[in-house]
């Protein structure tokens, strides 16, 4: 063990990188039907290589969350906003519920089994996982008028409580939102992501990496002329309602590009691109052609355009068509609508607004023109705006530096709740400007899994021998009443949420759970279960409110102790 301790003193971030390797070794192994997760794993195997003797800088701790906090508030801000109405009471609800009744448990318990302030408040800090508490508890302690040395011993005695209760703190409520949450309900939380996103993309099915539609909504066929042959491609087109392009047609092995008055012929080969159902009718008129030659190959392109025509803002897309003459929609389709990052269903009575973005699918001249008659185009890039995203972060860690004095009791968002706000509107602003601020997906994903990974490990790594080593001095107690305070709010808040605010969907659920509770390592597990960002809007809600409920239960578990 001696030679591993001067190896973690060497060099402490080969145990992180470790511990995050080991991890997610151990978080993939199946118990039955449990499974631990990486970011559980990860907690596990820092407390276990923790043993060895080694010490983190918490500067790592606080980038890694900061980094992750930010990325998630990022990727669910325009949601968030746009959800902010009469349904986030249930979200309210919740995160006030859980508060009370933490707070109900843990005083309940400081009573039966004779527990001194300094344990009590410690323990609501550890198995809440609210590292605020330790500040709010002690500060209301150092108030009580006590001698100084008692003050001292009941600060210490925060401090001990939570070393022992943060690990199954944390632990527990992986395993209360992540494994128990989905057999309670019935449904494991990425069917429920599946279904939750298709309810907003109104019935649309929902895709995942590397799935396309078997029946996709535009295609493209070549059809031999029979019942068309005599009409113009003017007439062919508008018969089917300009649903539907030809773009190429082939005559006597010549290739001919379509013109308006161009008479079709028998035996002409053309190429037709649509609407399925447009050109699915159009090929009752001829006979399909499997193979119609390579010089009848046309390159469609996608392009994405930010909406801004002047004078169409809040039109329905039956009402554009209408607005928009022939010749500038001739050849050009509406592929996807999204606004503020959330996609619109492409139906006759869906409105678009300024900053919709606009997917139009065509011919690359085609496409070119419908965006600049759209608005603006919005090039594609794969690189993240550092210079925004540094900015956001900033701004989440000053705003997390504020405190204000409420009747004495000092409150804050913290650096997590700080940087959660920046990034909600961080990510709300892009949204609404999507020129600016650019974040892949693959990147946001990196930071949220590598930043809460990373931020775990360093917890289990600087907590976990303390831990065990006051458990093996103090005895069980401690210990077995942190396992109780961490599951019983959160099985019944889930109940609650249930059963009197009625979820219907396991991952919205699992998210709200999550930030009532203000447990990040157990959203990440929701996240990477539910591979999708469905949880975070309701998590973005409760968390911010979870954040202030419980820290106020330092104070509150002082004073009623």
């Amino acid at each position: 063990m001696d030679w591993l301790h001067h190896i973690f003193q060497k060099s402490p971030e080969i145990a992180l990188f470790l511990s995050l390797a080991a991890g997610y070794f151990i978080g993939q192994i199946n118990f039955g039907k449990f499974q631990l997760g990486g970011v559980g794993g990860s907690l596990l195997a820092a407390v276990v290589i923790s043993q060895a003797g080694v010490t983190i800088d918490n500067g790592v701790k606080a980038v890694m969350f900061a980094v992750f906090i930010y990325a998630v508030g990022y990727d669910s801000g325009p949601g968030f906003f746009n959800s902010l109405n009469r349904k986030t009471l249930r979200e309210i609800a919740m995160a006030v519920f859980l508060a009370v009744s933490a707070l109900i448990t843990v005083v309940v318990c400081a009573k039966l089994f004779h527990l001194n302030k300094g344990l009590a408040a410690g323990l609501a800090g550890g198995a809440l996982t609210q590292s605020a508490i330790i500040g709010t508890a002690g500060d209301a302690i150092a108030r009580l008028g006590l001698p100084a040395d008692q003050v001292k011993s009941l600060q210490s005695d925060v401090a001990i409580a939570y070393a022992v209760t943060y690990v199954f703190g944390s632990l527990g409520a992986i395993i209360v939102c992540v494994n128990i949450l989905p057999k309670f309900m019935g449904q494991g939380l990425r069917e429920a992501s599946v279904e939750a996103e298709r309810e907003l993309a109104a019935g649309a099915p929902s895709r995942g990496p590397g799935q396309i539609l078997a029946l996709p909504e535009l295609v493209g066929r070549a059809y031999k002329i029979d019942v068309s042959a005599g009409k113009t491609v003017k007439a062919v087109e508008t018969l089917h309602e300009d649903f539907l392009t030809i773009e190429r047609i082939k005559r006597d092995g010549k290739t001919l590009e379509p013109t308006p008055d161009l008479v079709l012929q028998p035996d002409d080969v053309v190429l037709v691109v649509g609407r399925r159902e447009a050109v699915v009718a159009f090929g009752a008129n001829g006979n399909e052609v499997a193979d119609a030659g390579g010089d009848m190959g046309v390159v469609m392109q996608t392009r994405e355009g930010v909406f801004t025509r002047k004078g169409m803002n809040h039109t329905t897309l039956a009402a554009a068509r209408e607005l928009v003459d022939r010749d500038m929609r001739h050849g050009v389709y509406i592929q996807n609508i999204t606004r503020a990052g959330q996609p619109l269903p492409i139906l006759p009575e869906t409105k678009v607004e300024h900053g919709d973005v606009i997917t139009f699918y065509g011919s690359p001249k085609d496409t070119k023109r419908a965006v600049d008659a759209a608005g603006y185009e919005l090039p594609y890039s794969n690189k993240t705006d550092f210079i925004y995203m540094g900015v956001g972060l900033v701004l989440g860690l000053l705003i997390g530096l504020i405190v204000i004095n409420v009747a004495g009791i000092p409150l804050t968002l913290g650096s997590g709740g700080g940087c959660l706000l920046a990034g909600l509107l961080f990510g709300w602003m892009r949204g609404k400007h999507p020129m600016y601020g650019a974040m892949p997906s693959a990147a946001s994903q990196l930071l949220k899994d590598f930043g809460l990974a990373a931020f775990v490990a360093v917890v289990g790594l600087n907590s976990g021998l303390q831990a065990v080593v006051t458990v093996k001095q103090s005895g069980l107690t401690i210990f077995l009443l942190g396992v109780f305070v961490t599951l019983f709010p959160l099985l019944l808040t889930m109940l609650f949420g249930r059963y009197v605010l009625k979820y219907n969907n396991a991952a919205i659920l699992a998210g709200a759970l999550s930030g009532s509770r203000s447990a990040n390592p157990a959203f990440g597990g929701v996240l990477d279960k539910a591979e999708s960002a469905v949880p975070t809007v309701p998590f973005a809600i409760t968390y911010a409110i979870a954040n202030v409920a419980l820290t106020l239960l330092g104070p509150l578990v002082v004073g009623l102790v």
